[in-house]
């Protein structure tokens, strides 16, 4: 694994306002995360863990403190480079996979190298040999209403991971699975992000989901309350579940 830093977070925080109230959702939250980590970034419902994520996505703007992926600083871009960095470098899997539905299995994978202006033959046959590789080879020209939850949620993984992200962020991706395959599916995850070098951070509620991770990352009432790196360590907190 390398040393380099891939996503810092410096005493990040979000604050919602409900009337008078202020909710601060995450609370100076400070993490480095390097190239070649899969991190499990786990907590109860409520805790905080899919707003960070957002922030880490550039989907939602910190109230106080700094995102930095590979040394850039988020909150410095203009809404046009935030939306054309986000479209480059972060792989966005949401729970609900959202598969256009009247798009192929392939044509969903294609459009992410389309939206990205990378879509040729050669990238199109990359597509092909990732999804084969993820078992729906004989399901690229399926629409999502004729594949299992499974399947789906692996068709997911190609379009995420297509146009080669530096950065994969996936919000609780086994939640609609049963338990084997959502094993499946997050260590799908785990191998591709080490074997591409990419950085990956996974949202779950299901610390047995986190046998295939490097670190967890616990957060509680949106502060970092551990993180847990020591494969023993991690070892024990799922033993404990």
């Amino acid at each position: 694994m390398e040393n380099n830093i891939v996503i810092e977070t410096r005493n990040l925080s979000k604050i919602f306002k409900s009337g008078s109230q202020s909710i601060k959702a995450v609370d100076q939250a400070s993490i480095e995360i390097h190239a070649g980590e899969f991190v499990a970034l786990v907590g109860p419902s409520g805790s905080g863990k899919t707003t960070m994520l957002a922030m880490l996505a550039a989907l939602l703007t910190p109230s106080e403190g700094q995102v930095l992926i590979n040394g850039q600083d988020l909150a410095r871009m203009s809404d046009k480079e935030r939306v054309y960095f986000r479209g480059k470098e972060i792989g966005f899997a949401f729970q609900a996979n959202n598969l256009i539905p009247f798009l192929t299995v392939l044509e969903n994978v294609d459009l992410m190298l389309r939206i990205n202006n990378n879509y040729s033959k050669e990238t199109r046959q990359d597509a092909i040999e990732l999804l084969t590789r993820l078992g729906l080879g004989d399901r690229l020209y399926s629409l999502p209403r004729q594949l299992s939850g499974g399947q789906r949620q692996r068709a997911s993984i190609a379009r995420t991971l297509i146009h080669k992200p530096s950065v994969v962020l996936a919000d609780e991706p086994t939640a609609n699975l049963d338990t084997e395959r959502a094993y499946q599916v997050v260590e799908i995850y785990a191998d591709l992000i080490h074997e591409q070098n990419k950085t990956g951070i996974m949202v779950t509620h299901d610390l047995r989901m986190c046998r295939y991770v490097d670190k967890i990352i616990q957060i509680e009432d949106g502060k970092i309350t551990s993180i847990l790196s020591n494969q023993s360590d991690i070892d024990d907190l799922i033993a404990c579940h």
